[in-house]
């Protein structure tokens, strides 16, 4: 699997409408769900369910756990936070001491997709606001 092919399965979905915990292509997603399709669309089925998770971004979690880049870590293949690949899956968190709340597949030169609420899948320029926020980047497994 190709980090360009990861790019044009996750462009596939630009235009998706948000909405908390879907992921289907089309008819709603949010950031997470955008992961999870291109990983069905690229791989085939899900390694595992999603749990329930509220549409806060500042939620917390249990002292010293990060639960979505863990699960990003048992699925996918960690990488250096530096200059994403194309197809690379970035973690964000809006603040420095709460786990990662977002998600997003950089595109290359400067670029991401993601799903927020309040708009559909996009694709948005991946700016210093971004990249300060960035906690995590991985690769899908096989990826380019």
């Amino acid at each position: 699997m190709s980090g360009a092919e990861i790019v044009a399965a996750a462009r596939a979905w630009i235009g998706t409408p948000y909405r908390h915990q879907a992921s289907l292509k089309g008819v709603g997603c949010d950031c997470l769900g955008l992961v999870r399709g291109v990983w069905r669309d690229c791989l085939g089925p899900e390694p595992e369910a999603a749990p329930p998770y509220t549409a806060s971004w500042a939620e917390s979690a249990a002292l010293g756990t990060d639960p979505l880049a863990e699960a990003a870590g048992r699925h996918l293949v960690p990488v250096p936070l530096g200059d994403p690949a194309p197809g690379d899956v970035l973690l964000f968190s809006f603040r420095a001491h709460l786990p990662a709340r977002h998600c997003a597949i950089a595109t290359g030169a400067g670029t991401m997709i993601h799903a927020h609420d309040g708009a559909a899948v996009t694709e948005v320029a991946l700016t210093r606001w971004w990249l300060r926020h960035r906690t995590h980047a991985f690769r899908f497994p096989n990826g380019g």
